[in-house]
């Protein structure tokens, strides 16, 4: 299967969530995946991560949907790789944040080079 790559620009909850459903969902089914965010989406891979404390993670928890948390976790064992862009996070006002163990900081160019031929998700 061809690689896929996940652009997450958006800080929103419901779109990181759905990035990483998609992203471990692919990954679970043996496609490589690579998760890159920009801008404000780099709000995900932060080790104190804000959005895992949106009151939407308890609903979710409650209706039996994975939560980031556990997604994130998911993503960790399924061997998925995280990049936070280093652009973008300087746009968002996080250079020198401190990122989740396992998250790598790279431009578009690797991003780009990560996914080749394969296929591309933005959200």
């Amino acid at each position: 299967m061809k690689p896929l790559g996940i652009l997450l620009l958006s800080g929103d909850h419901e779109r990181a969530h759905y990035a990483l459903v998609l992203a471990t969902g692919a990954a679970a089914l043996g496609r490589e995946v690579t998760l890159f965010a920009s801008n404000a989406g780099c709000r995900l891979f932060l080790a104190d991560n804000p959005l895992a404390q949106d009151p939407r993670e308890a609903v979710l928890a409650a209706r039996g949907v994975a939560t980031l948390a556990q997604l994130l976790e998911a993503a960790a064992e399924l061997g998925l790789r995280r990049i936070a862009c280093e652009a973008g996070l300087k746009a968002a006002g996080l250079a020198g944040a401190t990122l989740a163990p396992g998250v790598e900081v790279a431009g578009v160019a690797t991003f780009l080079a990560t996914v080749g031929e394969g296929q591309l998700l933005s959200l």
